[in-house]
């Protein structure tokens, strides 16, 4: 399997993130992507590639015009205030109260944030989008016939909506992904996103269309961040009823039961019978994760990549989160080589 990797990712290091009340380290830094590819490069499972270069229309075609202009601009206008500090959002409107836009970089910020936990640095953007570069090339290389390709991606994407960032995500990898494949011919994609955090991003994305099916298994969101999304319930809208599927689960889920949950998800899948699949691949439901609450254990991974093979389809991985950071690199491994060697 290949997979596909940027450096560009280490300029995207902010240096605090808010949590419990207090600054602290981020949980989601550069050393997870460094374990990764150690674990990658020491398994022998594949060659590791470059991103190719995209036209910034690729991400448009997510992502709203506005929003990545503010991304690419949010920088440089936070330190034009003298603020000495990173950008963090600190005032965030309800939406329905805002008329005109405001002008200052912390009423931007405010307005296109929807958490306080993800920091702007200098090299944000250009680390946000080169991970949407290696979605995009891991999505080129499948569609052009490579049965799966990696895609480490970092920053990770499947909080970012298409005018929104939070959870430590700025522009949305695996919809970007998606939406190249039905661009360049594909009828309808999968994607099933199996990191412990709803993919409220995604789904907001693809809420109400029919040519993406979107599944996600993650912490009962009474519990567990982004809390606002993720309910049974929310099973799409217009076109898109029934193309959005939840499966919310409690504290403490080991893997049989999450298992149950991953078999519904890709029976699902099977009787959608789609061109592609893009797994948002977090590892972060494992039971040693600092900010999760499942139980999963490293053996699980591999059965869990198995249990993906058996669906028989061009595979797309993203990798979205996991913070346990001695062992996210055996983690994610273990499921690409439980998918390679099933």
């Amino acid at each position: 399997m290949l997979t596909v990797y940027s450096e560009i990712h280490r300029l995207h290091a902010p240096a605090a993130e808010l949590s419990g009340g207090k600054l602290v380290p981020p949980f989601e830094n550069p050393t997870r992507m460094e374990r990764v590819l150690e674990q990658v490069r020491g398994s022998n499972l594949g060659e590791v590639i470059h991103p190719q270069e995209f036209e910034r229309e690729r991400i448009l075609k997510v992502h709203s015009p506005d929003f990545t202009e503010f991304l690419e601009s949010a920088w440089s206008e936070w330190k034009k205030t003298g603020s000495e500090g990173e950008a963090i959002p600190w005032v965030m409107p309800t939406r329905g109260t805002v008329s005109t836009p405001p002008k200052s970089i912390e009423g931007k910020m405010g307005l296109f944030a929807f958490a306080a936990d993800t920091a702007i640095t200098s090299g944000t953007w250009e680390a946000a989008q080169a991970a949407a570069k290696v979605a995009l090339t891991g999505q080129s290389l499948v569609a052009e016939g490579e049965p799966s390709v990696f895609a480490l991606c970092r920053p990770p994407g499947h909080h970012a909506a298409a005018d929104l960032f939070g959870g430590y995500c700025f522009l949305n990898n695996a919809a970007i992904a998606a939406q190249a494949f039905l661009d360049f011919g594909a009828h309808h994609v999968a994607i099933l996103d199996v990191d412990f955090h709803h993919g409220n991003g995604t789904q907001a994305i693809f809420y109400e269309r029919a040519d993406v099916l979107f599944q996600s298994l993650h912490g009962d969101p009474r519990e567990a961040f982004p809390f606002y999304w993720g309910h049974a319930d929310e099973t799409g809208q217009g076109e898109g009823e029934g193309w959005n599927v939840n499966y919310p689960l409690p504290s403490g889920t080991t893997y049989d039961r999450w298992a149950k949950a991953l078999d519904q998800a890709c029976d699902r899948i099977h009787n959608t019978a789609p061109d592609a699949l893009i797994v948002s691949l977090g590892v972060d439901t494992f039971r040693g994760d600092p900010i999760s609450f499942f139980g999963l254990e490293s053996e699980d991974f591999i059965r869990c990549g198995a249990r993906l093979r058996r669906l028989g389809l061009p595979t797309l991985f993203v990798m979205e989160g996991g913070y346990a950071v001695e062992e996210i690199g055996i983690n994610t491994v273990n499921v690409l080589s439980g998918f390679e060697d099933s």
